[in-house]
């Protein structure tokens, strides 16, 4: 195998600079820098446009549906489409992946809107799966979406004979119109059934959890990275029980995306958040960056790069004859040299990629 690292940087149909733009200090007068309306090279604004395409599609295919529901001709289509959603394990089973999709022209302006660069430390085996752990969560984890569910940084240029799947919440695969769309890209259920399902495709499956969760994305914020990761450990029992080996995978430049309200523990924030999060299964970070034509409110993040380092493949255990789980020494044993490897990656990387950062990386419960 190769062990040198590569790397790959979004390609756009034109080369443009982008420059990173600084989050907002308070202004005494309170006023919003407004993004001037000439003399912003095409592809800029082409690549604000992919932006706002993939945070809004969820908002407009509900906005879609509720309009056709407001044609009474409409309803028969509509109440088999959704009768369908209720019966249907496409995403429990991988989903309807169409590579095609994968490969629109939107998703190299998505990508080269922050820009994301993907960079492998060594090869994989594609007659083997994997299990990718993705850090940081983030608050949307755009670097998730660019690398793993679109080929706008050559992913499958980069680990030939690979297929990844990236993973999400099974609530928005109840969302019609938008469980279709993601599933064309391959986005599956993160639910066992379906890890177990795309692993034992195989070979060359990987699947992509984004480990840290709703609980990580209350910790998003620029210049620190703290995970949330000791106690997740279903993802580590998956690939024993699966022999999928185990692949950690940072993103520096995730957390820079956006600013978060103070939710320090026990604030009033930080209270309503874990509320929320015990009441829906979620929870929604009250954050902020930039918007169309300004640079200090709104919900679009702010052009930083993102720099996604695919670390070394961690081989499993086999489990012995009769044995159905993985003992808990086991467990732990794995977890540490995920961490060990998740810890080497963050190292070689952070005084390229996270010069500002406030602190280093912090593992949590």
């Amino acid at each position: 195998m190769n062990s040198s690292s590569e790397t790959i940087v979004a390609s756009e149909p034109s080369v443009t600079k982008v420059v990173p733009e600084k989050h907002p200090q308070p202004l005494p007068s309170q006023q919003v820098r407004w993004a001037p309306l000439r003399g912003i090279p095409i592809e800029r604004r082409l690549q604000m446009l992919a932006v706002c395409t993939w945070i809004s599609i969820c908002f407009i295919c509900i906005s879609v549906f509720f309009f056709m529901a407001t044609y009474k001709f409409l309803w028969p289509i509509l109440i088999a489409y959704i009768s369908f959603i209720y019966v249907d394990k496409a995403p429990e089973t991988g989903g309807r992946r169409f590579e095609s999709a994968r490969h629109w022209t939107i998703w190299k302006y998505f990508a080269g809107y922050f820009p994301v660069q993907l960079i492998k430390e060594q090869d994989f085996d594609p007659n083997k799966n994997y299990v990718l752990g993705y850090h940081p969560h983030g608050i949307i984890s755009m670097g998730a979406f660019a690398n793993f569910a679109t080929e706008a940084t050559g992913f499958s240029e980069k680990f030939p004979g690979i297929k990844p799947s990236l993973l999400t919440l099974n609530s928005n695969f109840r969302i019609p119109f938008y469980r279709d769309f993601i599933m064309s890209l391959g986005i599956a259920a993160v639910s066992r059934r379906s890890c177990e399902s795309i692993l034992s495709s195989g070979p060359g499956r990987s699947i992509v959890i984004v480990v840290g969760g709703a609980a990580e994305s209350l910790n998003a914020r620029p210049g620190v990275a703290d995970l949330v990761l000791r106690k997740r450990l279903g993802f580590i029992r998956l690939a024993i029980k699966q022999g999928a080996s185990l692949v950690p995978v940072f993103s520096f430049g995730e957390n820079e995306l956006y600013d978060q309200m103070d939710n320090t523990k026990g604030s009033k924030v930080f209270m309503y958040q874990k509320k929320m999060q015990s009441l829906l299964g979620f929870t929604m970070p009250l954050f902020h960056a930039r918007g169309i034509f300004n640079y200090d409110v709104g919900i679009i993040p702010f052009r930083h790069q993102i720099s996604t380092v695919v670390g070394k493949p961690i081989p499993v255990p086999e489990l012995e004859e009769g044995q159905t789980e993985p003992t808990q020494e086991q467990l732990l044993q794995v977890q540490k040299l995920y961490i060990d490897e998740l810890q080497f990656i963050y190292n070689k990387y952070k005084n390229v990629y996270a010069k500002d950062r406030k602190q280093d990386l912090q593992i949590t419960d």
